[in-house]
């Protein structure tokens, strides 16, 4: 990935990933984990998409929860980036559930999870299974900022330590596009929001209106 925002990969993770989206792309003729008809080239700018959340670190040992994981965007391109973090991916739909543990189990991914169900009903205490200080909520055009951060909130515990300075402060992390202004306003009085545009990273026309954001408890 060279001349990319992301870390140096090794010749096993890039391995993994274009294994990975050969697989989305083969699952979703059949299980429409993604827009129907996508290509090699529109599921490799999925991947990219995703991999921005790997613009700071994830503290090792981190549970990160992927809300609304669909066919394991960002999860599975996280887990594969990330080996020393624990990837929860939850899905409502069944169908989708089952393609993804089957992909999980074809790249041999033992970081990464499903959990079938609903946001709203996932278990708060399933993070405290896994020892961690830090525990991260992303996803990627899921559902309104407010409601993600509601069901964060629901599942997050105080931090015993601060991460490292290069580290995301626990919080939400949150791929959108568009106009995002009344999104920001809906958790503003619960939560700091920092928006990180893509475009600053990457000029191409596909992350122009595209950003990361951040929701983090409100500082006292």
């Amino acid at each position: 990935m060279s001349g990319d925002p992301f870390p140096s990969w090794t010749g096993e993770q890039r391995r993994l990933l274009n294994a990975y989206q050969g697989m989305l792309r083969d699952f979703n003729r059949r299980v429409n984990l993604i827009s129907r008809g996508a290509d090699a080239e529109a599921i490799r700018m999925h991947c990219r998409h995703c991999l921005f959340l790997t613009h700071r670190r994830f503290p090792p040992g981190a549970v990160v929860i992927d809300w609304g994981t669909g066919g394991g965007l960002p999860a599975i391109p996280l887990a594969i980036a990330c080996p020393d973090i624990r990837v929860i991916a939850v899905d409502k739909v069944e169908k989708k559930a089952q393609a993804l543990r089957a992909i999980i189990r074809r790249l041999g991914l033992a970081n990464a999870m499903v959990w079938r169900g609903a946001a709203e009903v996932f278990p708060a205490d399933e993070p405290a299974r896994y020892p961690s200080d830090y525990v991260y909520s992303v996803s990627r055009a899921t559902a309104p900022l407010r409601d993600v951060w509601a069901w964060h909130r629901r599942v997050a515990r105080p931090c015993a330590r601060p991460p490292d300075a290069d580290a995301w402060r626990p919080g939400a992390l949150c791929l959108k596009g568009g106009d995002l202004a009344d999104e920001i306003a809906s958790v503003a009085t619960e939560a700091d929001v920092e928006r990180i545009d893509l475009a600053d990273m990457d000029p191409r026309a596909w992350f122009r209106d595209k950003a990361i954001l951040v929701c983090t408890p409100r500082s006292r």
